[in-house]
């Protein structure tokens, strides 16, 4: 059955079709199903366009796009990276959702609640949960946890965070070790080790600590000592530790450049069985050039596959870093080689590890080359990548080369369109260069993605001085689309519910 069908629906009783979902037809449906572009591009942009659920409604229906589950997937995963609006999204979701026998993947309720939470819409977010809740519990993950908290943590305080964690004994299946084991991750990644440690004290009775609970709290450990003492406290508690164990253990140690203690832990590890894999030896590695000590970093590489473990991508990421570092960038471009004469393909960290070095010393040349051969090869630069380059035009004028490292991002569909255009506007507009600042504004608009006020504001300034007023009210009509909000019907049957839930975390 193919996942998108372009066919009139107005003979339907309902404006949409769905397939019936259980798990033999979502497994085919996520493998064999091929989703259109043009579909998913439609649908984003009747979103982006309508004013009112009404008009969302019939454009949908007009439209003749089958919304199937995998499409709506691919369309939210479409708002996230573009910015869009996520009143509109949660239109779209409330609207797609509410037809009869219609039931919402795991995948599309995460998304939607990562698209609100971006934007601090605690509030809705709630709403949304207590609606899943209400139509299928199931929907409400672990990873859906994890997406929540994880927005909440960024701009709410620790106790903030735990609170909204304790909204969702309500709201999921199981209130478990999971469910603990994810705001603990949230806290390492958001907020700091030390705040994760005294929220596993305090809470630590109310669940059965497992082996993911102690790999979470040791992964995120800048000081060795108190790793240490974690991981006697897992031992002590009866949970054995794995390779991922021992591989945090040895992590903090080469971070810490206490290459004597990671070597012991290596050798505990063979003493007790458990084999150091590739991100025992990618640790090693990255702590030998901690050191200063590339070139023995790089024969772990060779030690590495007569011990039956043969380094990837991130393995050799690390000894070219450490080249890197050392400006012996000769050895550095032979070790790429070297990935791509054993198979491996060098990816955008590879490639970042050079453009670093080349932005620092004002290459240009090198920048270049480097960047004509990662597209050469089919390697997309990520945004990382783009910013190196962007900064490095910026800083020598260089608006030819800006304008085609764009014109590659359009035509692409890599990299931040946002914080790469604030950089390009800020050069064509220093430069003068209206007609280009104006096409690539309108480029980005096209692509569903919102010019920042700042780079609208320069433009605007050198349109007025220009006379361009007519350029200009396009510029505005085109601006006022992203900042449209539609109004959401309040929903009373979630009253009860959001009585029960302890207030809002901000």
């Amino acid at each position: 059955m193919k996942a998108t069908i372009l066919k009139s629906l107005t003979s339907q009783s309902s404006p949409f079709r769905y397939v019936p979902q259980n798990p033999i037809s979502q497994l085919f449906s996520r493998h064999f199903c091929s989703i259109s572009d043009d579909g998913v591009e439609t649908v984003f942009r009747i979103i982006n366009s309508s004013n009112s659920s009404t008009n969302l409604t019939q454009s949908l229906k007009s439209s003749g796009v089958f919304l199937s589950n995998d499409l709506i997937d691919q369309v939210l995963k479409r708002v996230r990276f573009s910015h869009a609006n996520p009143l509109q999204a949660l239109e779209f979701y409330n609207v797609t959702g509410g037809r009869k026998g219609f039931y919402h993947t795991s995948f599309s309720l995460d998304t939607m609640l990562y698209i609100l939470g971006r934007s601090r819409m605690f509030e809705r977010i709630w709403d949304v949960l207590i609606d899943a809740k209400h139509k299928d519990r199931n929907l409400i993950t672990t990873r859906t946890v994890m997406v929540v908290l994880a927005r909440i943590a960024k701009v709410c305080s620790v106790r903030q965070t735990v609170e909204s964690f304790r909204k969702f004994k309500k709201l999921v299946p199981e209130f478990d070790t999971n469910c603990f084991n994810a705001l603990l991750r949230t806290l390492c990644q958001e907020k700091s080790m030390a705040d994760a440690r005294n929220v596993y004290h305090s809470l630590k009775h109310s669940f059965r600590p497992n082996l993911q609970t102690f790999n979470i709290l040791l992964s995120g450990w800048k000081s060795s000592e108190e790793a240490e003492g974690f991981f006697e406290e897992m031992k002590e508690m009866g949970v054995k530790p794995d390779v991922v164990s021992y591989n945090c253990l040895v992590d903090v140690y080469c971070k810490s450049r206490e290459m004597d203690k990671a070597y012991k832990v290596f050798d505990k590890m063979r003493e007790k069985e458990i084999l150091p894999d590739v991100i025992t030896y990618t640790s090693i590695i990255g702590g030998l050039g901690l050191v200063g000590q590339p070139d023995k970093a790089r024969d772990v590489l060779k030690e590495m596959k007569e011990d039956g473990c043969y380094p990837d991508a991130a393995a050799y990421n690390a000894a070219i870093r450490n080249f890197c570092i050392a400006r012996r960038l000769g050895d550095a471009y032979s070790l790429m080689d070297e990935m791509v004469i054993k198979g491996l393909s060098p990816n955008p960290t590879t490639y970042n590890l050079f453009f670093r070095v080349f932005c620092l010393s004002n290459d240009l040349g090198s920048s270049w080359n480097l960047y004509r051969r990662m597209m050469d090869t089919g390697c997309l630069p990520n945004t990382q990548s783009c910013m190196f380059l962007i900064r490095l035009f910026r800083r020598q004028e260089k608006v030819e080369m800006a304008l085609q490292l764009w014109n590659d991002m359009v035509e692409k569909g890599f990299g931040s369109y946002t914080l790469v255009s604030d950089v390009l506007f800020d050069l064509l507009c220093g430069m003068g260069k209206l007609v280009e600042a104006e096409r690539c504004f309108l480029q980005m608009v096209e692509k569903g993605q919102k010019p920042s006020n700042v780079s609208f504001r320069r433009i605007k300034v050198l349109m007025e001085l220009a006379n361009k007023h007519e350029a200009l009210q396009n510029l505005l009509e085109k601006m006022a689309r992203f900042g449209r909000s539609i109004n959401l019907p309040g929903r009373a049957d979630n009253s009860t519910d959001k009585a029960h839930l302890e207030s809002l975390p901000c």
